[in-house]
């Protein structure tokens, strides 16, 4: 068995400035508008040609990504579906009848006995559904769900006549409008379902489980009440009422107390058909971001995940459970936190929605629940959180070397969630009071259970890996957690200026911490165990995807994840639908577009075991809306990524798609990138700073540079190490503490001035200058100051004038502490690219080689780059379709 160390790379970014707060980023109401972009500066920003910019665009670009249908939806998975954040329905037909049903279910109603488990103590409750019953006898449907608007219309033809019929759901408000022609009628009936959880009875009900009691039916004037009183406390009510051709309906639940009849009254009572403000919303919110690519059905697949996740989610309000806001027979009626949360969420990121962020919001309120999670011995310093639970995050947590399957990583994963929210948003407010806060109590349970063997490793005992069924000690799932836990936490502590008493023991961690257990077959599922059946989870991968501590801007572990990530595909049988999008993530991670997209569109087989449905959803034993969420994130994952605190646009396009769009795509760093891929080359990439932090950009144009490893000079007193993150090639020079110690290189240019930039590190506080020399000639002395530390990484310039052909370029310290860690030296004019200011002055940037550049940006300022040249048409707009497809829904 091989082993191997998890590189210290830095995952939180080196920004030095305090980040913005938003405030889509903080709990709010479910109705509530998203945040608008921040403000720009004097400068009058980057020209462009922005053709989604009217209403009328939005509308006709939408429309072709509405889904339809043509024929009678008969299941969940081939219906329209609503929402708001909390209140959901979906339309279909009532199982063996002449009839129409509304579902009409709600994320906050649950059950609240946590005595009795996530499957029935603390599950989600069933409130009832709706039938809308025509005279006559349905033949066809013509239905829309009109994405722009967020509303499903359309006709029901029966043998009698017509009903015609729009929908939404506004703030916690069901609005359906039908009216009549011909013979028909307009007949609606409200069913309530009993409150038992929908794991019933597939799942059987606990040992002295007693039956909710049925609930009460009551009017008050126009408005009918079905009120549902829950023997674990609290209450739901669902209120509804005609008014003219629509009906009115909201659900209300309260817990403790027994409110929830009196908001749905005054809810419903209130509410009207008018869709304005609810147009309003939805208008706002699709205008945050734009992507478009060639192929039709995958680009509108995007678009519906947009609208579903903002349909299922809204920050303040219940974190998504398995089904979303829509509840159908399920075995996991709660909420899942040892992959469906996470997967469920990525995608608000990059598609610059994080108003819709549940998972900050419901950590930050219930951080009193996850202390009690742990046993009593640990909550003086510690919280966790087990694989499932409700909406307060009730459910407690394993101890590491227990029996059974000790799940201890959830709640460090879901805390991953919350730092992608930081890092897109670099609001130092969440970090200092959500992320760090709890992460260091998370970290702290691990730190309980930790041991150290003779040679002074430390080790956790056996834990369990999502859900590969077989615990094992040095679990890679929990090894890669705490290790970017412990990571995350110093960044944090540095950036906020906290001086923490367990900053060493982190530290002591990180250098000590057991080495990743591998064989050859790659990663395994931890000391002993080896990864050798069928797996649909990546649990055992999570260092490389998706939290990047392994990846594949490090050389030397390149073969390492190849290996492993083709040795999980490579044992079939039980992957599903989030095991094909999460490797079309890692195929992108490695730039192989082409690799990306034949994974993903795996997921859209209808002839594998566990493809999307109709309407876009997904269900396994049940009903879980993670996979095609995720799949959205797999495309951002192709078309622009920042892990690493670089911004990469385009790093895994698939030959197909030659044009592509994106605009205001939010990175992390609190960046706003705006691209056009054009005949299948990089047109322009516009960059937006909301938070003034380093820009690190891979735009995929190149500069004209020539990039020399340090590595590959011939050294006077010096050694090549690899030993610190933030190394390109493969590794660094460490120049001797000597006078004189050197590194030369040769150099092959044309005659004339060029740019000489040397990328460096220096851990110390004392600058470390050294003497440039060009054939044979000393030409300056250059700088080189400290950079915070050696796995910070730092560039200085020359411009010197070299003959044509061959040169000798040598840098030499000039003081006994020698010169700095020397990663590169790129050579060259930088004339292979145009970067311009808002204000259309030339930005100051570096080559650091590879086709990575720096910018300096200011805060609210915007940067273009693009070729060397005329500016070129910078178009914001749909790309023409190179692979036509048929609608979702049921089209034909």
């Amino acid at each position: 068995m091989g082993q191997h160390r998890i590189s210290r790379r830095t995952v939180l970014g080196t920004a030095a400035v305090a980040g913005v707060a938003l405030t889509a980023a903080s709990p709010g109401r479910a109705g509530a508008a998203p945040e608008a972009p921040v403000a720009g500066p004097a400068a009058q920003g980057v020209p462009l040609d922005n053709r989604m910019a009217t209403d009328a665009q939005w509308a006709d670009f939408l429309r072709g990504c509405d889904l339809v249908w043509k024929r009678l939806p008969t299941v969940w998975h081939e219906g329209p579906f609503l929402g708001d954040g909390r209140l959901g329905t979906m339309v279909y037909q009532e199982p063996g009848k002449n009839q129409l049903r509304f579902t009409v279910q709600h994320g906050e109603v649950q059950d609240h006995r946590p005595e009795f488990g996530s499957q029935y103590g603390v599950c989600r409750l069933p409130v009832g559904y709706l039938t809308l019953e025509p005279a006559g006898t349905i033949s066809s449907v013509d239905w829309r769900l009109d994405l722009w608007n967020a509303e499903l219309a359309g006709t029901v033809t029966t043998s009698a006549g017509t009903l015609t019929l729009r929908a939404h759901i506004h703030d916690q408000v069901l609005v359906a409008r039908v009216t009549a022609s011909g013979g028909e009628q307009v007949k609606w009936t409200f069913h309530p379902q009993a409150a038992i959880s929908p794991a019933y009875p597939g799942k059987p009900k606990p040992d002295g489980y007693t039956d909710n009691p049925a609930p009460v039916t009551k009017s008050t004037g126009d408005v009918k009440q079905v009120t549902q009183t829950l023997l674990g406390g609290g209450r739901t009510s669902t209120a509804y009422r005609q008014v003219g051709d629509a009906l009115l309906l909201s659900v209300a639940h309260s817990y403790p107390g027994t409110t929830a009849e009196a908001t749905a009254l005054n809810r419903v009572t209130a509410a009207t058909a008018d869709p304005a403000a609810h147009r309003a919303w939805w208008h706002a919110f699709h205008r945050r971001s734009f992507v478009s690519i060639p192929d039709q059905r995958i680009q509108a697949f995007h678009w519906i995940q947009l609208y579903k996740v903002a349909s299922a989610s809204r920050a303040g309000g219940p974190v998504m459970a398995t089904t979303g806001p829509w509840l159908e027979p399920t075995p996991w009626p709660a909420v899942w936190w040892n992959l469906n949360v996470q997967l469920e969420y990525w995608l608000i990121h990059g598609s610059n929605h994080l108003e819709l962020d549940a998972v900050t919001s419901t950590l930050a309120n219930n951080q009193q629940q996850l202390i009690d999670n742990v046993s009593s011995a640990y909550r003086s310093d510690s919280s966790g959180l087990g694989r499932s639970s409700d909406m307060f995050c009730n459910r407690s947590v394993g101890k590491p070397g227990d029996t059974g399957t000790p799940e201890v990583g959830d709640l460090t994963w879901a805390l991953h969630n919350v730092w992608l929210s930081y890092r897109h948003s670099m609001d130092d407010t969440m970090l200092r009071t959500v992320l760090f806060p709890i992460l260091r109590r998370a970290v702290n349970y691990y730190l309980r259970f930790l041991t150290t063997d003779s040679a002074g490793r430390m080790h956790l005992p056996q834990t369990f890996s999502p859900e590969y069924g077989t615990n094992a000690p040095d679990c890679n799932y929990d090894l890669a957690l705490l290790h970017w836990g412990c990571q995350t936490l110093r960044e944090s502590a540095a950036r906020l200026g906290i001086t923490d008493p367990l900053a060493a023991r982190w530290q002591q961690v990180l250098d000590k911490l057991a080495a990743a257990p591998t064989d050859a077959n790659g990663f395994m599922i931890g000391a002993g165990v080896p990864f050798a059946m069928s797996h649909r989870h990546y649990s055992h991968l999570l260092s490389v995807y998706p939290l990047y501590l392994v990846n594949w801007d490090q050389p030397g572990n390149r073969a390492l994840i190849e290996t492993s990530v083709n040795h999980w595909l490579g044992l079939t049988g039980a992957h599903r639908g989030y095991s094909y999008t999460g490797a079309a993530s890692f195929c992108a991670m490695m730039g192989r577009g082409n690799a990306a997209l034949t994974w993903l569109t795996k997921f859209f087989d209808p002839t594998v075991s566990y493809p999307v449905r109709a309407n876009t959803m997904y269900t396994e034993a049940g009903p879980v809306i993670e996979t095609p969420l995720s799949a959205s994130q797999s495309l951002h994952d192709m078309l622009v990524s920042s892990w690493g605190g670089v911004i990469r646009v385009f790093p895994a396009v698939p030959d197909a798609w030659a044009d592509v769009t994106v605009h205001d795509f939010r990175t992390q760093g609190a960046f706003l990138v705006s691209a056009a891929r054009v005949g299948g080359a990089t047109r322009f990439v516009r960059v937006r700073s909301l938070a003034g932090e380093p820009l690190r950009l891979r735009p995929g144009l190149s500069s004209g540079a020539t990039v020399l490893q340090a590595e590959d000079a011939v050294l006077a007193g010096g050694v090549v190490e690899a030993n610190h993150a933030g190394y390109t090639g493969t590794g660094f020079v460490n120049f001797d503490n000597v006078v004189g110690s050197a590194a030369q290189f040769t150099v092959t240019a044309p005659s004339g001035p060029t740019n000489l930039l040397f990328r460096y590190a220096n851990g110390t506080a004392v600058d470390r200058p050294c003497t440039l020399t060009v054939n044979g000639t000393a030409v300056t002395t250059l700088s080189f100051p400290g950079t915070g530390n050696w796995d910070t990484w730092a560039t200085r310039t020359a411009t010197v004038t070299l003959t044509a052909g061959s040169n000798t370029v040598r840098l030499a310290a000039t003081t006994a502490n020698g010169g700095p860690n020397l990663d590169s030296l790129a050579v060259g004019t930088g004339g292979g690219l145009a970067v311009v200011l808002d204000d259309g002055s030339a930005a100051t940037w570096r080559d650091l080689g590879d086709g990575l550049i720096e910018i300096d940006l200011a805060r609210d300022r915007e940067v273009l780059v693009h070729a060397a040249g005329p500016t070129p048409a910078c178009v914001v707009a749909p790309v023409a379709v190179s692979r036509p497809g048929a609608a979702w829904g049921l089209p034909a």
